[in-house]
């Protein structure tokens, strides 16, 4: 899909040096990874003490 997005130069050119990114489409993909990374991240903190009376499934053992 072809999107046309204004980007500041001096702030992609600097994700593009941190992260070792080769293209420009590369840091943008990877700046978005890292953002709905980020969102899951604080989603599934947020549910931290969500559940008080919630049982973890037993773990299973492997044999020895």
């Amino acid at each position: 899909m072809i999107t046309t997005v204004d980007v500041n130069e001096k702030q992609l050119a600097e994700a593009m040096r941190i992260t070792g990114a080769k293209s420009k489409r590369e840091a943008i993909a990877l700046g978005l990874q890292e953002l709905i990374d980020r969102e899951k991240r604080r989603r599934i903190y947020a549910l931290r003490g969500s559940a008080p009376d919630f049982e973890a499934a037993p773990r299973r053992r492997r044999p020895a």
